[in-house]
C-alpha cells in the first residue's frame, strides 16, 4: 500500500525457500515505496516490480482500487495453496515437536526396553512379513498422530471467525506436522532399538530361540515390530503432556503467552 507506505509479505506463502524469495521481494517493494513522490503515495502505472513474480512461480499482481495505492501479489489457486501448507509446515518447524514430546519418546523406549526381553516378540517379528509389519507400523503411527490431535483438541472446527476453507487448511498443516514429528521419532526409536538388541541380545540365544542362523536382518527385523509396537506405549506416554507444551510443540506461533516461550528463548 503506497498511500499507507507499508508493504507485508506472508513467509508461509512464499513456500520452502522463504528467505530466497523473500530477499528478491523486500528490494523490490521498498524501492517502489521510496520512489513515489506524489502527496497521496499512488505509484505510477506501468511501474510494478517484476522482481518476486519472476522469482515465485505461480503469482500474478492484483491491483486494488486506484485512490487507495494498493498492489498485491496472489498465488494461483492449486500451486499456490501447495505452497502455502509447506510454508504453514516449515514454519511449524517439526523438528522442534519432537524435542517437546519428551513424554512421549520415554514412553516408547519404556514400551521398546520391555518388548526387548520378550522372546515372543523374536518369534512374532521373524514369523510376520514385510507386508505385515509395514501396516503394523503405519498403523502405530496413525495412532499417534490421531490421538495427539484428540486428546489435546488440535483440531480446527468451522466457525464464524474460521471459514470452513481455512480450517481444512489448518488441519491439513496439523495433520502434515505431526506426521513429520511421529515419522522422525519412530526413526530415533527404530535407531535406538536396533542398537540395544545388538548389545542385548546375544546372537546364540536369538539363534536359539529361532532355530535357525541369524544376521544383522534380524536384528533390524527385531527392532521393526519393537517400534512399532513401543509407538502405541508412546500414544499413551503422549497423553500424560501438558495441552500447552504439546501446543507449543506443534505449531510456531500461538496468540497466547505459553507458546511464545521457546521464541523468547531463541
Amino acid at each position: 500500500s503506497a498511500r499507507r507506505r507499508v508493504a507485508a509479505v506472508s513467509l508461509p506463502a512464499l513456500g520452502l525457500r522463504q528467505l530466497r524469495a523473500l530477499r528478491t521481494a523486500v528490494p523490490g517493494l521498498v524501492s517502489r515505496l521510496l520512489a513515489d513522490t506524489s502527496e497521496e503515495r499512488v505509484p505510477p502505472a506501468g511501474r510494478a516490480p517484476a522482481e518476486l513474480t519472476g522469482q515465485v512461480a505461480a503469482i500474478h499482481r492484483v491491483v486494488g482500487e486506484a485512490d487507495a495505492g494498493e498492489l498485491g501479489y496472489v498465488a494461483s489457486r492449486l500451486a499456490g495453496r501447495v505452497r502455502l501448507l509447506t510454508g504453514m509446515v516449515r514454519a511449524n518447524r517439526p523438528g522442534r515437536a519432537l524435542l517437546g514430546l519428551s513424554k512421549l519418546l520415554a514412553g516408547a523406549f519404556a514400551t521398546a526396553a520391555f518388548a526387548l526381553t520378550t522372546n515372543t516378540i523374536w518369534e512374532m517379528g521373524d514369523a510376520l512379513g514385510g507386508l505385515r509389519l509395514t501396516v503394523i507400523m503405519l498403523l502405530g503411527l496413525t495412532a499417534l498422530v490421531t490421538w495427539l490431535i484428540i486428546a489435546h483438541d488440535l483440531w480446527e472446527k468451522p466457525g464464524r471467525e474460521t471459514p470452513a476453507e481455512l480450517a481444512r487448511l489448518f488441519n491439513l498443516g496439523t495433520i502434515l506436522t505431526l506426521t513429520l514429528a511421529a515419522v522422525a521419532s519412530y526413526l530415533v526409536l527404530f535407531a535406538g532399538t536396533t542398537l540395544a538388541a545388538a548389545l542385548l541380545i546375544d546372537t546364540s540365544v536369538l539363534e536359539q530361540d529361532l532355530q535357525r542362523p541369524v544376521d544383522l536382518t534380524d536384528y533390524l527385523t527385531l527392532a521393526w515390530i519393537i517400534s512399532s509396537l513401543a509407538t502405541v506405549g508412546g500414544t499413551i506416554g503422549s497423553g500424560l503432556e501438558d495441552e500447552d507444551t504439546v501446543r507449543a510443540a506443534a505449531y510456531g506461533y500461538h496468540p497466547e503467552p505459553g507458546g511464545w516461550r521457546d521464541e523468547k528463548d531463541t
